[in-house]
């Protein structure tokens, strides 16, 4: 009996959440309020409250992004998907401010040095977009564009692409 073994040519991004390349990092760590539990990936903004971070809401705007929650202190709650985790009100959220991330690409392609949008607001059209998500294309006004970041190339077939966040725009 032969065995046969393949070495593939690409590899999937891996999974939501997970920081990408970590030389040029900037990891910090809020606590979440509001009532919206914000799941591993997702975009957070600034918070009435100081220094805390909560859900993206349709009156934020790309001034108010703070970064990537990441899956680093907390582990997913189901083991045969490992993308459902999240954080709750009140809970240590790590954020990753500056540097490359892997998240769900929901709408659009994403391409090298493409522009990177969240998503403000839900559309029908879009009934797998949830609002905190990232997107490669443009939603009218139910998705703002961020100044800070860009997509660092393609999706894999899971839809994980990578973002870079070239700047920290919040302490």
């Amino acid at each position: 009996m032969a065995f046969v073994q393949k070495i593939g040519k690409t590899m999937t991004h891996g999974y939501a959440g997970s920081y990408s390349r970590q030389p040029d990092t900037i990891i910090d760590t809020h606590p979440l309020t509001g009532a919206t539990p914000i799941v591993f990936g997702q975009a957070v903004v600034t918070s009435a409250v100081a220094g805390s971070v909560t859900a993206v809401g349709s009156s934020s705007t790309a001034a108010d992004f703070v970064g990537v929650a990441l899956r680093e202190t907390k582990s997913a709650t189901d083991y045969l998907n490992q993308n459902d985790g999240s954080y709750v009100a009140g809970d240590a959220v790590p954020v990753i401010k500056r540097g490359c991330v892997n998240v769900i690409c929901q709408n659009g392609t994403p391409a090298y040095d493409g522009d990177v949008y969240v998503r403000i607001a839900a559309n029908a059209s879009y009934p797998n977009a949830v609002v905190g998500g990232f997107e490669a294309a443009a939603d009218s006004t139910n998705s703002v564009k961020l100044t800070n970041a860009k997509w660092k190339g393609t999706a894999d077939a899971n839809g994980v692409a990578e973002i870079r966040i070239l700047e920290t725009l919040h302490a």
